[in-house]
């Protein structure tokens, strides 16, 4: 029976970073991935012939330049590209607001249009965001600080203040010291709630801003993102081959059914088929629920870790996912006269357009309901993609909040899923009158649908909140945030893990040097 070094529950792209780094060190690697192809959440399918969208994780600013270079992706063909213009916000009375990341003065004037004081302290709100990311930035490549460790951080440079606004604030209470327009509000509040079980009035939300202003991936520019040629799909499938060059061996419609655990040390996997795979090192890509409540026998774990992972480590799911193929792109009502569909669309488009409206969604969340009137955030790669679409066609996805997991009184099985997708069609509608004649196809995604797609426990897409309870040494858990388990062998090395969700390969770095120090080089 072969015995690999380490062994990856998972090929999304932090188990195939972690896979690379392990076998740049010279270590025999394998990944199990339980689909018939790698990717986890960040993949690119057809939905539709001709009609190819990325079906989850949907746009690009977090993975670390150091990972891309020293992965060699481009040599793979990884290109991602910026989005330009980077948003676009329709406001009810036909007015709206362009932002351009990277371009301070262009964005200025657009806010000038709503108010000439917020436009004078635009550059105060980006100086704020710079201080915050050059204190923390150069954390994320190492094992997480603990919370005390980084107020003092900011207490040396002399920016306490700045830990008080970033960690204690709520994003409303922030906004309310750099702006006065609502409309200027509205537009910024939206990065702080993605996938997010909070409202702008919720304290902690300015972190989750931070953590989507802090990377580098497009030409090392801080702030910007933008598209991967091809879909989120061609991230992994170019860490796939690098692995493989590697000599990462990579097996699909694997599933994993349990880790093995001897004398109490991992020591391998049980599949689902029965077959056993011993492993020096068992690294699981799942969020920290499904990898110890589910793939870890209960017995090789302490009674006190298990319940605080089941009780307190919060996985709330609150995105329902809409991919279109469309006859053509939505024609705004309120985009400028010169600005043609193409332009517009190249940017992300939100429809929140107050902070009351963003309030009201997340309070009908609380209830257990659907939300009324949804926060969508708009991506459409094709007008910068042909590869993506039927030529003159287009593919659209809508990202929502807020949606529970189950829904009170009703099941996303009894027709909520196409209730759902009406209404968010309908919202977008309001803004632009064509979009329902455009509509050839949809794909729905569900809280529950991500759930059972991808293995992401109650749909949370992050693994678990990345407010700042579960961020840094808190992440998943105090005692669980170093990469290591409880159960010796046994690591994480996921978004469960820090520095969190979205599409970094930070945790599948940090982690894969965790094992190799413990392993010895």
């Amino acid at each position: 029976m072969t015995t690999y070094d380490a062994i990856i529950l998972g090929g999304g792209h932090n188990g195939l970073v972690a896979a690379c780094y392990l076998a740049k060190a010279g270590k025999k690697v394998l990944v199990l991935e339980r689909y018939h192809t790698v990717g986890g959440a960040a993949i690119t399918e057809e939905i539709h012939p001709g009609f190819r969208v990325s079906v989850a994780s949907y746009s690009m600013s977090l993975m670390r330049p150091e990972i891309i270079k020293e992965l060699r992706l481009a040599d793979y063909g990884f290109e991602v590209y910026a989005k330009s213009p980077s948003y676009f916000m329709p406001f009810p009375d036909g007015r709206h607001l362009l932002l351009y990341a990277g371009d301070r003065e262009r964005t200025k004037v657009e806010i000038a249009k709503f108010s000439v004081k917020d436009a004078a302290n635009y550059d105060a709100w980006e100086d704020f965001w710079d201080r915050c990311c050059d204190i923390i930035e150069p954390t994320l490549m190492g094992p997480p600080l603990s919370i005390a460790a980084l107020a003092q951080r900011f207490d040396d440079a002399g920016w306490g203040d700045d830990f008080r606004r970033l960690m204690l604030l709520s994003m409303g209470d922030l906004l309310d010291e750099f702006f006065e327009s609502e409309y200027v509000k509205a537009t910024m509040a939206p990065q702080s709630l993605i996938s997010t079980a909070a409202g702008p009035a919720s304290p902690g939300t300015p972190y989750v801003f931070l953590v989507h202003a802090i990377g580098r991936a497009i030409q090392g520019r801080r702030g910007v993102w933008g598209y991967v040629r091809g879909g989120m799909g061609a991230v992994t499938q170019t860490l796939a081959a690098a692995a493989r060059d590697l000599g990462v061996e990579i097996r699909t419609s694997a599933e994993v059914a349990e880790v093995l655990v001897e004398g109490g040390v991992a020591t391998g996997v049980v599949l689902a088929n029965g077959d056993s795979v011993r492993a020096r090192a068992v690294l699981s890509n799942a969020d920290p629920k499904r990898t110890f409540l589910q793939l870890t026998p209960a017995s090789a774990l302490p009674a006190d870790f298990r319940q605080r992972i089941e009780k307190h480590y919060r996985v709330t799911g609150t995105v329902y996912k809409l991919n279109l193929a469309l006859a053509e792109l939505p024609r705004y009502s309120a985009a400028p006269a010169d600005m043609p569909p193409e332009v517009i669309s190249r940017g992300t488009v939100d429809i929140a357009p107050t902070l009351g409206y963003l309030e009201r969604a997340w309070d009908d969340f609380k209830r257990g309901e659907c939300s009324r009137e949804p926060f969508v955030e708009i991506f459409s790669q094709s007008p910068t993609d042909p590869t993506m679409a039927s030529p003159g066609k287009h593919v659209l996805s809508c990202f929502c909040q807020f949606f529970p997991y189950a829904p009170n009184g009703r099941t996303w099985d009894d027709g909520l899923r196409e209730e759902m997708a009406d209404r968010i069609i309908n919202k977008v509608a309001e803004y632009a009158p064509n979009i329902n004649g455009a509509v050839i196809a949809r794909q729905m995604l569900a809280p529950v649908d991500l759930e059972a797609r991808f293995g992401l426990t109650g749909g949370n897409i992050f693994h678990g909140e990345m407010t700042p309870d579960q961020s840094f040494n808190l992440r998943p858990i105090p005692g669980a945030a170093d990469y290591r388990t409880p159960l010796p062998g046994l690591y994480l090395c996921g978004s469960g893990a820090w520095p969190g969700g979205g599409v970094s390969g930070i945790p599948g770095h940090n982690a894969a040097q965790v094992v190799l120090g413990d392993l010895g080089r």
